[in-house]
């Protein structure tokens, strides 16, 4: 709970804020505002005069905390539900909702029937559109939204190991940034994000494709569906704590900016690499400190509009703590923690069922509960268990009846008495073919 005096934010709200003040500070006009944050002139004229009047907690929106006056009652929609699952099975969102006024007197729109449909997980049959495609026009503000990716390449030609680059690109100007890592994966992403931020700031929003790495594809848990959460990959989590809003591209084409900046520098940046003799990654990351300034200074535009949007870390914000890979361990009852592979012993007092181990991206390890940090220690030596001793050997004892034992004796006259049957029933069979 905040305290006296203290106002609690989203990200988003904070987001806005941000760009609120700006525009009473006449950094950009109302309408330039309006087009950053999505919003029409009337209501940013409107949110300036509350912020005007009440300070930052004019951001907040009144309805903040109260239901719907139009929800849906809670009645309703199980039978709704219930009659999708069974008397409607199959029906599209549409028709369900003309039968459901029809037959039931139950008004429900064709979009939220579509809505309540998608997160019970009920089959329908889908119309498959054509899909379009239209020119994009940049962002009018220096970092509005940066294009984020990796590029595998041979950037060594043969010099060096393999490795990616990973790059971030300026929507409004062009402005590059990157780095050389060994692999596309989430500690490359967050180092590279982490390096980006502390040039510039946090951006408004990032341009991602659907790799791995940046969208999860796991399915929901049960927890998540009830409260209708979808899975985050540990990136998505962490923007989403910095306020930093994830776009994905459903085709490399939608990002083409940052596209034809790997095109430009698998042709530029290797042959520079190639004049000095760069052979390895460390040598490389030096060499972009100079390349990529030179770069920019010769292939950036100029922006539409002059002003920076990239905020400030927050004050109290650990950018470690944020952009760290976390994952949730259970606490056994000596205290201790498993973790790829290696056992951890934790040297506070506490009650507590899990755990959360957070991976920094330069490898080092932060054990945690809730918001407290814990004391540990790494277990080297681990005792080793002795191998158990053979006391004896036991070997099955073989039983091999003799062959005058009266088993053995039992089965011999059984089968010759049913050869004798089987000789006397064809002789029988011979004559009566004989006779006829």
């Amino acid at each position: 709970m905040a305290g006296k005096g203290m106002i609690t934010m989203s990200q988003e709200e904070l987001k806005r804020i941000s760009v609120i003040h700006k525009a009473i500070d006449k950094q950009f006009t109302q309408i330039e505002a309006a087009g950053v944050l999505g919003l029409t002139d009337r209501q940013i004229r409107r949110i300036i005069k509350r912020v005007s009047i009440e300070g930052d907690k004019g951001i907040i929106h009144r309805s903040r905390g109260r239901p719907s006056h139009n929800a849906t009652s809670d009645s309703i929609k199980t039978k709704v539900i219930n009659l999708c699952k069974g008397k409607y099975s199959g029906f599209g969102p549409t028709l369900a909702s003309e039968k459901l006024f029809e037959i039931n007197k139950t008004c429900i729109s064709r979009e939220t029937l579509r809505q309540w449909l998608k997160r019970e997980n009920l089959p329908y049959r889908d119309r498959k559109m054509r899909p379009h495609r239209h020119w994009r026009e940049r962002k009018h503000h220096f970092g509005q939204m940066t294009q984020m990716d990796g590029s595998h390449h041979d950037w060594f030609e043969g010099r060096g190991p393999e490795c990616v680059f990973m790059a971030h690109i300026d929507d409004a100007t062009g402005n590059p940034f990157g780095r050389f890592y060994p692999y596309e994966g989430t500690v490359p992403a967050m180092d590279c994000l982490k390096r980006y931020i502390k040039r510039y700031g946090l951006p408004l929003s990032i341009y991602l494709d659907k790799h791995t790495t940046y969208k999860s594809n796991g399915k929901p848990s049960i927890e998540d569906e009830l409260n209708n959460v979808t899975p985050l990959s540990q990136f998505e989590r962490a923007c989403d704590e910095l306020g930093i809003q994830i776009i994905h591209a459903n085709s490399p084409q939608a990002k083409g900016r940052i596209e034809r900046l790997f095109n430009t520098l698998q042709d530029r940046l290797i042959k520079e690499m190639r004049l000095r003799k760069i052979s390895s990654i460390g040598q490389a990351n030096k060499f972009l400190e100079y390349y990529l300034p030179v770069y920019a200074k010769r292939f950036n535009v100029q922006p539409a509009q002059d002003s920076d949007l990239h905020r400030p870390c927050p004050k109290g914000i650990e950018l470690d703590r944020m952009l760290c890979v976390r994952t949730e361990r259970a606490l056994r009852n000596d205290f201790t923690v498993a973790h790829n592979g290696k056992l951890y012993q934790i040297l506070d007092n506490l009650r507590a069922e899990w755990v959360t181990v957070e991976e920094n991206v330069n490898g080092s390890i932060r054990l945690r509960h809730k918001d407290t940090t814990l004391r540990f220690k790494i277990i080297t030596t681990r005792p080793k268990k002795e191998p158990i001793k053979k006391v004896f050997e036991f070997k099955p004892r073989i039983v091999s009846k003799p062959y005058d034992h009266p088993w053995r004796i039992e089965g011999r006259t059984h089968y010759q008495q049913y050869q004798q049957k089987e000789k006397a029933a064809q002789a029988k069979k011979e004559l009566l073919l004989t006779t006829t």
